[in-house]
């Protein structure tokens, strides 16, 4: 029989070497995203609201140490040089171009990794586990943030977002028969919204009741053949469809069409992404829906009304495997909205993680009783009535970071990131 101590270490080595393993398996991707990557692109800043893609590299490393060695292990910091220059209130994105060399950033990021290593094989993770979690969570979105200015990059440098990639992707893929009356109807009562796990980051948390009345949301994202019709239809020039907030962002940017936009059949079952939340407002309007609050998306992409309970998953909670989901840069595209029927809610709906993020009504706030974690300007800062809440994922997004109750926030005038939308009403 064995001891209850037994049991014990056995947990806690079963607990050291998942964390040791998932750490190792998130760096291997974050890595695979500078293979035979030049000095220019590691270094250039591809829009005014986003860090060069070696600013975000050696940011993983310097929050790494600061929190694992510094100040859990009480260690000095091995590279005080660089602590102005990664910090995330150091120096302003503009003055972030000047970078130590792709090569030193990789030997600051191994020198860390490896003190860390050895941190985390002499210590008890059961006191740490929170924190560990949320680091890896922490690299998993700097590596999504890299995906997007890479994508930025190569956007502005060409139109051709890889068209063969279109044509064998959707060929097996029928297109959708009338999918504007492809609605979903959720019975009104309430459900469990947020998250209490060990995963969950401050702003998920805690775990609540909400009430919803009866609402239809979309089974599928809106696609590009959909946001075709309203292009066609001059919805960039039509101002009875725009927020006056919104027309005044349109007049602006002068925008004409989604940011990631090619003109090509081989993208209509696609979701249409690379639109901000203005655009997503006015195509709302337009077929006379609504965006859906939070709420009302996460009502539908993890409750289970036949057992009333929630899923960390829209499938169940078991873990995203690519038969469930495009997700972890495993296409390192966008995949057609009705590619993954064992990847649906109990209620039906389709892609509500991974592909895209999608945008919703809500206003980015903490919920009652909120708690910052781990340091007050990770989430609250945020709480500025100023940015609206994403759900989902994209096909960028790591498994860490992939979860019904994850919630992600931007302005609503930014459409770099890979963002569409469903609708409400």
């Amino acid at each position: 029989m064995i001891s209850e101590l037994s049991k014990s270490s056995l947990k806690q080595t079963s607990l050291k070497q998942s964390l040791i393993d998932a750490f190792t398996e998130c760096r291997a991707k974050t890595l695979l995203l500078f293979k035979g990557m030049d000095e220019t692109t590691f270094c250039s800043q591809a829009h005014p609201d986003f860090s060069p893609v070696g600013w975000h590299l050696g940011h993983i490393a310097y929050t790494e140490s600061l929190w694992i060695l510094e100040r859990t292990a009480a260690l000095p910091c091995s590279f005080p040089q660089y602590c102005k220059l990664y910090t995330a209130d150091g120096l302003p994105k503009n003055q972030r171009v000047t970078l130590p060399s792709l090569a030193e950033t990789l030997y600051f990021l191994d020198t860390v990794r490896d003190r860390v290593l050895c941190h985390m094989e002499k210590t008890d993770l059961k006191q740490q586990e929170r924190l560990y979690r949320f680091l890896l969570q922490h690299e998993s979105q700097h590596s999504e943030t890299i995906s997007f200015v890479l994508e930025l990059i190569k956007n502005q440098q060409s139109k051709n977002l890889k068209e063969n990639y279109w044509h064998l992707s959707c060929s097996s893929s029928p297109l959708l028969p009338n999918p504007l009356n492809e609605m979903i109807q959720i019975r009104a009562g309430e459900f469990e919204m947020g998250s209490n796990s060990l995963d969950a980051l401050d702003n998920e948390r805690s775990s609540h009741k909400v009430y919803l009345d009866t609402y239809s949301i979309d089974r599928y994202p809106v696609t590009c053949k959909q946001y075709r019709i309203f292009m066609e239809a001059e919805g960039y020039k039509n101002r009875q469809w725009w927020s006056k907030a919104g027309w005044e962002w349109l007049q602006a940017e002068q925008a004409t069409k989604p940011l990631y936009w090619e003109d090509n059949p081989a993208w209509y079952n696609n979701p249409v992404w690379g639109v901000s939340w203005y655009e997503a407002e006015a195509y709302a309007k337009f077929v006379g829906k609504r965006l859906p609050t939070e709420a009302e998306w996460e009502k539908a992409a993890s409750w289970d009304e036949t057992s009333q309970c929630r899923r960390i998953y829209p499938w169940g909670n078991q873990q995203p495997t690519p038969e469930k989901c495009n997700y972890n840069n495993i296409h390192s595209q966008t995949t057609p909205v009705n590619a993954y029927p064992s990847g649906q809610s109990t209620y039906g709906l389709y892609d509500t993680l991974g592909n895209v993020w999608e945008w919703t009504n809500s206003w980015f706030l903490g919920y009652e009783g909120f708690e910052d974690y781990p340091y007050e300007g990770y989430s609250q800062i945020y709480f500025d009535n100023e940015h609206r809440v994403l759900k989902g994922g994209s096909w960028a997004t790591r498994p860490w970071a992939l979860r019904s109750s994850f919630r992600n926030w931007y302005h609503p005038g930014l459409r770099q990131m890979f963002a569409g939308f469903r609708c409400a009403m």
